[in-house]
């Protein structure tokens, strides 16, 4: 069982006395570890079947451990008790929903569900449901659930009237949800707590029913999940943890990475084995990898090795602009093609989903087969294929198809009942949907699109979509809404308007039925759906779990990636450079970092620095057609750092000051700032230019 182990995957296997965190690097093999370690457990004696819990996340990865334990135990891998954090709560509630006030019929709803019900309360209580957004309440309702936030205690954090409207709807929600004898998914966490701390024989019977846990990928779990973790492993202490804390990138969800740092603090007597030989990919890739999350301070020290071999250098090119970076991985693909490098051992990865746009324009051209991980096509998504309908419902009203899309999107209270009595009446009278429409909620729709008609001859394409984005809603819509995925679709609506941008460079002025054909024949291409041997494109965060030969890593540039809501707070900065982290150590054999110029996202034309994480990497590793467009590593600067004493003179408006400042001290350092202590602000900038380890004057 232990043979194709290396020394300290043995060492994780074979160690039985208590706490254990196993550090396990990408592509270290930690997968093997854990269902080794489950098996031995069992062969040797140490614990039947039933006495083992093993959790991790996904259903998917549930699957993986139950079959390699299959291939290792044979059926007593039937009676181990391998699941997700959420499977095994909804086990703790069927065996003991009498305990918690539920009959044994109770029913789980789904997102879908419980969005209903908080639509449901939000009219009930007679609130406009374009300000206080269902699904952005909906989702800080869970929100607070995941961090174990009862009504009760989020009052104490209620200060805006939004809050106020938001601790109503939680509270109605929930009583609501106990009057059906429903749970929502939240519950399926939340609940078994509430058991166990309620019902201390409880949990006493399943602490001695699970004496081995195991739990995968721990730097994913967030707070309802920790504790859950902590209750059911305090008594037998045989708990092993296995995760990486350099791949924590799902802060957006809940995940706190600091409860893997914190593992050795919450068992004193904890053992750590780090797993750091990888098998996946080159020495060169693992340096740079190595090289890049070193930059963080809050993290696990270990590093990455291989005897792979040192392999290619990594491929860096700095693009004119979106266009030319497209043209360069396809250039490249071409490339391995015609080395027999099958398509889908090909990956392209991008930060932000608007940017696969182009690169599906361009394969679109050179008829490349590709695949959308994770979403839709660009030009498939809801809120691109709505925004389309507005636009061909301006130009052309007779269009009932499109009509019937975007009559009600968004929600403005026109119900089926109402469409079908428009749909009859359109039929008798022969005419169109639109040219049917004399009255209610309806022709107030009409007459939006009446007014977006007139501006259609006023306005260029570009400003017409921002015309057609407030008029119609949708963007309001999204902004209310404040999730992951709202962002992700309004930032698609956004790159649309590159699309018309980059339409009226090339063609000038044209009209709307000019652009409305053009992006016809694009949207309309087949997708290849049915071909397994694809190109890939996805989003960094869809990435994390795979690997391919060869890696694409596009729009490297600050403001990009790192994204630019990241960039003011280090927290934020330290998951973009776990992301990059994620990004390189998908491929095994061959990297490329790309990045533009200038770049037109979201409809306006940005010139963004190199991203950091490129100056990161040491020159050595990387290969490019010109030196000078690989950035500068920035000179060190250490705390403790020493300022010279100066006489300057300064303005201050009208005035001129001539003063000596003291000797300033650098107290902070971090990837965008140097703070300074010293006795005058207005010597600030005066100082630092003098100071010769700093290569550049900041604020």
């Amino acid at each position: 069982m232990l043979e194709g182990l290396n020394d300290k995957q043995k060492e994780a296997v074979l160690y039985n006395e208590g706490p254990l965190l196993i550090i396990a690097g990408a592509g270290a093999g930690k997968t093997k570890t854990l269902t080794t370690k489950i098996a031995y457990l069992i062969e040797e004696g140490f614990a039947a079947p039933y006495n083992v819990l093993a959790i991790t996340f996904t259903n998917k990865a549930a699957k993986e451990m139950k079959d390699r334990l299959y291939g290792l135990i044979g059926d007593l891998a039937k009676k181990v008790q391998v699941s997700t954090f959420h499977s095994f709560g909804l086990k703790l509630l069927r065996e003991n929903y009498e305990r918690l006030g539920y009959d044994k019929n109770f029913v789980i709803m789904d997102s879908d569900d419980s969005l209903t019900v908080v639509k449901k309360i939000i009219k009930d209580l007679g609130y406009d449901p374009k300000i206080y957004n269902p699904r952005g309440i909906r989702n800080k309702i869970s929100g607070c659930k995941n961090e174990m936030m009862t009504p009760d205690m989020y009052e104490k954090y209620v200060v805006s009237d939004y809050e106020k409207v938001i601790l109503e709807v939680y509270r109605k929600y929930e009583d609501k949800l106990k009057k059906n004898n429903s749970v929502d998914f939240d519950d399926l966490l939340l609940l078994p707590i509430k058991l166990f701390k309620e019902n201390p024989s409880i949990l006493q019977r399943y602490q001695e029913l699970y004496t081995y846990i195991l739990i995968d990928e721990y730097q994913d779990t967030n707070e309802a999940q920790y504790i859950l973790s902590k209750l059911i492993s305090a008594k037998s202490r045989k708990i092993t943890c296995v995760g990486d804390d350099s791949q924590s990138i799902y802060s957006f969800r809940g995940a706190n990475y600091k409860n893997i740092l914190n593992f050795e603090k919450d068992y004193k007597d904890a053992k750590t084995i780090l797993l750091e030989e990888n098998y996946r990919s080159t020495s060169t890739i693992l340096d740079a990898a190595n090289q890049v999350i070193k930059n963080n301070t809050q993290r696990k020290d270990k590093n990455l090795w291989t005897s792979r071999g040192k392999g290619e250098k990594i491929k860096y090119y700095r693009a004119y602009n979106e266009r030319d970076e497209a043209q360069y991985v396809i250039r490249k693909i071409k490339e391995l093609r015609n080395k027999d490098v099958e398509y889908k051992d090909i990956a392209v990865l991008y930060r932000t989903n608007a940017q696969s746009r182009v690169l599906e324009e361009e394969m679109l051209k050179e008829n490349m087969p590709y695949r959308v991980i994770g979403s839709f096509y660009f030009y498939s998504r809801k809120e691109i294929k709505d925004l389309i309908a507005y636009l061909r419902l301006i130009h052309n009203s007779k269009d009932n198809v499109s009509l019937l899309r975007v009559i009600n999107t968004p929600k403005r209270g026109i119900g089926l009942k109402t469409i079908e009595n428009l749909t009859n009446k359109a039929d008798m009278e022969g005419t169109s949907i639109y040219e049917a429409i004399s009255s209610g909620k309806e022709l107030e729709f009409k007459k939006t699109i009446e007014k977006l008609k007139t501006l259609a001859n006023e306005l260029t394409l570009t400003e017409l979509i921002d015309k057609v984005l407030d008029a119609s809603g949708m963007r309001q819509e999204l902004e209310s809404e404040k999730t992951l995925e709202s962002e992700v679709r309004l930032e698609n609506l956004e790159e649309f308007k590159s699309i018309t941008k980059s339409f009226e460079e090339r063609e000038g002025l044209v009209s709307l039925e000019d652009f409305l054909l053009e992006i016809s024949l694009i949207s309309d291409v087949e997708e290849y759906k049915d071909d397994p041997n694809r190109i890939s494109l996805m989003t960094v965060h869809s990435v994390k779990g795979l690997e391919f030969d060869h890696v694409f890593v596009v729009g490297m540039e600050e403001g990009i990636f790192p994204h630019m809501n990241s960039l003011m707070e280090n927290s934020e900065l330290e998951e973009e450079r776990r992301l990059c982290y994620v990004a390189i150590t998908r491929a095994k054999d061959d990297l490329h970092l790309v990045n533009a110029r200038r770049r037109t996202l979201f409809g306006k034309e940005q010139i963004n620095p190199v991203s950091r994480f490129i100056s990161e990497i040491s020159p050595d590793l990387i290969e490019t057609n010109s030196k000078e467009d690989l950035p500068k590593q920035e000179q060190k600067i250490d705390t403790g750092d020493m300022f010279r004493e100066e006489e300057v003179d300064y303005q201050v408006g009208d005035y001129v000051y001539h003063e000596t400042f003291g000797t300033g001290r650098v107290v902070e350092v971090t990837n965008t700032l140097v703070s300074v202590a010293f006795k005058h602000p207005h010597g600030i900038k005066k100082l630092m230019k003098n100071h010769k380890k700093l290569s550049k004057v900041t604020n």
